[in-house]
């Protein structure tokens, strides 16, 4: 759901095909080693900590490194972790910087009517007067409502924020968003 922090492009960085779901998705991002028996510090970049407990399979960096987490606990605003086989600084020390991953297919069920952002980027966005706005290509996070970026074919933005009175349905199956234009949301 949340997108703070994450790479410049997320769809490379999340391991995901070029068209579909991601096939992992990111969780946080390891910042160094933590004392000297291999523990690591690590930001949280997820909207579900609550998943990364000892036992969970995590992917550490580009190549999705498994490893399983020994333990965990709060360390101010990170995370303390170990994990299986990692006994000493210096191992651990060849994560830093790294962004930790779980599987896609593994992430929690939302209540209905509340998506994933990869679940809505790259839907086609149809007004409900039948006009291809565009694609939803990006999402910005704002503290009142998210807002939707929807690129048309002439390569021009519109910004729709994520409100009932604007959007109306999403239709997963057949990739689409249907929006309501109010007045002053596409510039003449």
């Amino acid at each position: 759901m949340n997108d703070s922090g994450r790479p410049e492009n997320p769809e490379r960085s999340a391991g995901s095909p070029t068209l579909g779901e991601p096939v992992f998705l990111v969780v946080g991002k390891i910042h160094r080693p933590f004392a000297l028996r291999g523990e690591l510090l690590m930001g949280i970049l997820t909207d579900f900590p609550e998943r990364l407990r000892p036992g969970v399979t995590v992917y550490v960096g580009d190549d999705h490194i498994p490893l399983d987490i020994h333990a965990i606990r709060e360390h101010g605003r990170l995370l303390r972790m170990s994990f299986d086989g990692l006994t000493n600084q210096e191992e651990a020390g060849e994560y830093r910087n790294q962004f930790v991953y779980v599987r896609a297919d593994d992430r929690p069920q939302l209540p209905e009517g509340e998506y994933y952002h990869h679940q809505l980027i790259g839907l086609r966005v149809v007004s409900d007067e039948g006009d291809i706005l565009g694609i939803l290509t990006k999402i910005i996070e704002t503290g009142a409502n998210d807002v939707y970026i929807v690129r048309s074919e002439n390569d021009r933005e519109v910004l729709l924020p994520a409100i009932e009175s604007v959007i109306l349905d999403i239709d997963l199956e057949r990739s689409e968003m249907r929006v309501r234009i109010i007045p002053g949301l596409i510039p003449e």
